[in-house]
This record gives C-alpha cells, sequence and structure tokens, in this order.
C-alpha cells in the first residue's frame, strides 16, 4: 500500500474527484494525505469528514513544501507524488505493485501515464497515444466515456519520467532531503527532485503506460507570475540552472533521455532499461557551453530567487 501526498489549493472540486477516484479504482486501501493551502473554499471541512489525514498551512506554501509537510504523515514505505486535479483510473495501483516486483533495491522512481484532451492549454498532450478527450474541467467531466474508451489507448511505457502520479520509497525520498522548497510555488521543482535522485546513483526513471490518471491541468499551487516568463524561461529554470549549472532541458535531454524536442515537442522513448552516463559528443558540449553561456547571464544580471 502507498501513502499518496496531495497538494491543495482551494481546488475542492477537483480533489473530490481525485479523492473518488483513488477510493473507487484502487485494488488496496491507500493512505491519502492531504496538505490543504488556506482551504477557505471548505477544503478543511470535506477532508475532516472524509476522515483523511492532512497536514495545513493558512496561506499557499507552494508545491514542494506542502510535500515535505504531508510526507511527514506517511505510514507506509512507498510515496505516492500526486496532483489534486487527478482522476486515477481503474488498476493504476496494480501497475505501480506489479513493477515493484522488478526490483531488489530501492534506487527507482516510476511514474503513471497522464492523458487527457489535446485541446487543454496547460497540459498539451503530445500523441494520439495520450490524447483522451473527457471533459476540459469539472464541469463537463465524463466519466462513463472515460472508463468505456481507456482501453483504446496505445501506451507504453517510456523513459527518463519526471511527470506524475511518481512512485518513490521513503527512504530515498529522505536521503535525498525531498522536495526542494526554493521552487516557491512550483516549477523546475520536479525535474530537481530528479537530478538529486541522478546525484543519489538512481538509474531507472520509468514511465508505466498503462497506468493512467486523466489530467484536467487546472491552476492550483502551479499558479504562475507571468512576468517570471523572460528570457531563459521561467523562474523555475533560472533557479535549476544557477543550482545545477545545466538547463532543465539540457538534464532531461542527455540524461533523462526525455524533455522537450527542437520543435518544442515532448519527448517519449520506449523504455530500454536502466539510464547510463550521457555520451559526450560535439551535440553534448554545444549543448553545454549553451548552459554555461545561460549561466554566465544569470550572474551578469544578479539573478536571485529570494
Amino acid at each position: 500500500m502507498f501513502s499518496i501526498l496531495i497538494p491543495s489549493y482551494n481546488n475542492i472540486e477537483y480533489l473530490k474527484i481525485c479523492v473518488n477516484s483513488i477510493k473507487k479504482n484502487s485494488k488496496y486501501n491507500h493512505q491519502i494525505i492531504i496538505h490543504i493551502n488556506e482551504g477557505n473554499d471548505g477544503t478543511i471541512e470535506y477532508v475532516k469528514k472524509s476522515e483523511l489525514d492532512y497536514s495545513y498551512s493558512k496561506k499557499n506554501i507552494g508545491m514542494p513544501s506542502a510535500l515535505n509537510n504531508a510526507s511527514k504523515l506517511a505510514k507506509f514505505e512507498h510515496l505516492i507524488i500526486s496532483h489534486d486535479d487527478f482522476y486515477y483510473c481503474p488498476g493504476w495501483d496494480i501497475e505501480f505493485i506489479n513493477e515493484l516486483k522488478n526490483f531488489t533495491n530501492k534506487n527507482y522512481y516510476l511514474s503513471g501515464t497522464m492523458i487527457g484532451p489535446l485541446s487543454n492549454p496547460n497540459e498539451p498532450y503530445r500523441d494520439a497515444s495520450r490524447e483522451m478527450d473527457a471533459g476540459e474541467n469539472y464541469h463537463n467531466f465524463n466519466e462513463d466515456k472515460l472508463l468505456k474508451n481507456i482501453n483504446k489507448l496505445l501506451t507504453f511505457d517510456f523513459q527518463g519520467t519526471t511527470k506524475h502520479p511518481a512512485l518513490i520509497h521513503k527512504d530515498i525520498w529522505n536521503k535525498v532531503g525531498g522536495w526542494s522548497e526554493e521552487f516557491f510555488p512550483t516549477g523546475g521543482d520536479d525535474s530537481d527532485f530528479n537530478m538529486k535522485l541522478w546525484k543519489a546513483d538512481v538509474r531507472i526513471f520509468k514511465g508505466l503506460g498503462k497506468c493512467l490518471v486523466y489530467h484536467f491541468g487546472s491552476i492550483t499551487t502551479r499558479k504562475k507570475d507571468k512576468n517570471l516568463f523572460t528570457y531563459l524561461g521561467s523562474k523555475g529554470n533560472k533557479i535549476f540552472l544557477k543550482k545545477w549549472g545545466i538547463s532543465i532541458n539540457f538534464f532531461e535531454n542527455f540524461y533523462l533521455k526525455s524533455g522537450i524536442d527542437k520543435n518544442k515537442k515532448p519527448i517519449y522513448l520506449k523504455y530500454d532499461g536502466p539510464l547510463k552516463n550521457p555520451k559526450k559528443n560535439f551535440k553534448f558540449f554545444f549543448g553545454l557551453l549553451k548552459c554555461k553561456l545561460q549561466l554566465l547571464y544569470l550572474y551578469l544580471i544578479n539573478f536571485n530567487h529570494k
């Protein structure tokens, strides 16, 4: 069984769908832990009435801090990192549990596969294998349509995932210090977590094609200030670049074999085993040089995320 960490920021209608789907579509009785940011929309009352475990902050403390707070309440050895706008599809936990049987150590990072409508502006689904239009929000969500058509999706296990829902052993979570809270409110924090795992010698980053969640892509703890999106990308990418000396996309492309290609389309490669250190060829060094020039620019403009 898993401890499922769900940060939520005044997003009760999606949270209800998420919690109900876990209870309805899971084979096992998992621990659901909500971190409530503000909760002035009735979330506190709902969570208490539902007898769910929860942590609480009076204001929005962001995704990283919310996950760290919720993780302190975890009862089980495996954590699931989740958003509150997921609908967990039938059998999702069985896929994770079956995959865990393949490992003799704790050095792995697994994820499910997000599906959703191609028209979703917040989560532009990349290919037909992941396209499923069962509604863009909780008002028009068509659960019946989703369940009747889900077996038509031709998904596959993919390489280098940074996506959610993600599964990690609690010992590895604690080893790397959980989520990095400087990435407030969010953005870049998932890639940073993957980098910390890489530094801790984790090489299995695997997305499971049959572990499906429907993602509405609502904006909750992920609300972003538009003025942060300037040269070099988001604030999160700048923090990542300054922290690790390379960009998020460079890390994901060359290390995780995922990320975004030159046409700004996400990369999905079929999983073929544990990752290896990147090949140090011309393309690698040219990309690394670009990262170093970008890093120099950050220092010239005296970028400080605080």
